[in-house]
């Protein structure tokens, strides 16, 4: 008879994996590791990611690995920008490439329509390994080669089918810079090669967010036909279903806590990805509310989770001298606590506040 897991226990499991019921002592790297890779779309969005997850964490214990290359930024799952360890970016590149490819088609198919495409790849990733370009910057230097196409077209189709990283001062904390691009071979000296299989994708997602189906995990890397693999992996794998009936795949020796373990608040950046990697979020989003995803740097808005689910947001606002975080929640006792700790990590040095806006 195959166990059914409610709700609340498929909750727990998750946050467990990702760090959110108790914060962990591991290094940052590991811990970027351990979490199949953070959302980077927001280059500070990380930083909040890591405090909420790790004990006493520094934003310097972030900043040295992005500096020195230990930790990159490129486009992968679901071709959004991920914060991932650098052994994982030239793992998981080759493996999540035809979902780069289909957005790339997806996106723009009349522009590349006759265009050769191969050649235009080829031409960009010359450039980007001269020197770091912004698209716009590089979409005019191809424009000389291609000039009856749109440079912008012309640079997306680099972005989108040559391994690249967002270069820094962009992902350091606080500090600005445009969105400068190399390839990954170029950053890091050392060349994409075949990947990691699918297999191995498929369990690394398991370990940082099962118990989960074939179309959680399809939701999670943006790509198809993931069912054969599962299948290939049945035998090493624990099958649960939910209360709906539908199958579950987990690894056997994967923490799958009591339901009723306790889940302390948590702030979460914005895109976090334990609200955007499962096809079915009722695990942390019940009621079923759209999950934000503001423009920006990152680090002034986000998420909160309350007993482990999305209920609310948040926002910080400054006023003169004065950070002032802003939480859509009455739920006063069971955060504000929290929310100081998080007003100490984001804005030091300044004086505090903390508003409570109920009914929202």
């Amino acid at each position: 008879m195959t166990d059914v897991l409610s709700p609340r226990a498929l909750n727990r499991a998750t946050l467990a994996r990702q760090l959110l019921l108790a914060r962990s002592e591991l290094p940052a790297v590991t811990a970027i590791e351990r979490l199949a890779g953070l959302q980077g779309q927001a280059p500070d969005a990380p930083y909040v990611g890591l405090w909420s997850r790790l004990r006493d964490f520094h934003a310097d214990e972030l900043v040295g690995p992005v500096a020195d290359r230990a930790v990159v930024r490129s486009l992968l799952m679901r071709g959004t920008v991920h914060l991932v360890t650098a052994d994982d970016c030239l793992a998981l590149w080759p493996a999540i490439r035809p979902v780069l490819d289909r957005g790339l088609r997806g996106h723009y198919a009349s522009e590349i329509a006759g265009l050769d495409v191969d050649a235009v790849v080829e031409a960009g990733r010359a450039l980007l390994t001269e020197r770091p370009l912004t698209r716009a910057e590089l979409g005019k230097a191809l424009a000389d080669r291609w000039p009856g196409t749109d440079p912008a077209t012309l640079a997306y189709v680099v972005s989108y089918l040559a391994p690249t990283v967002q270069v820094t001062p962009r992902g350091l904390w606080r500090q600005s810079g445009p969105a400068a691009h190399t390839t990954v071979e170029a950053w890091l000296d050392r060349p994409v090669g075949a990947g990691m299989s699918l297999d191995e994708l498929v369990l690394r997602y398991l370990a940082a967010f099962g118990p989960a189906s074939v179309r959680d995990a399809q939701t999670w890397s943006g790509l198809t036909r993931l069912k054969e693999v599962f299948e290939r992996l049945r035998p090493r794998l624990r099958v649960f279903a939910d209360v709906k009936g539908k199958e579950l795949f987990d690894l056997p020796d994967a923490p799958r806590p009591d339901p009723d373990t306790p889940a302390p608040p948590r702030f979460l950046p914005e895109y976090d990805n334990v609200l955007l990697s499962h096809a079915d979020r009722t695990r942390v989003i019940p009621d079923g509310r759209r999950v934000p995803l503001p423009p920006g740097n990152g680090a002034r808005c986000g998420t909160l989770l309350i007993d482990g689910e999305f209920q609310a947001t948040w926002t910080v606002e400054r006023d003169g001298d004065v950070a002032r975080l802003v939480v859509d929640s009455d739920e006063v006792d069971a955060i504000a606590e929290e929310g100081a700790r998080m007003l100490d990590f984001l804005a030091p040095g300044s004086a505090h506040a903390i508003r409570f806006r109920a009914g929202r």
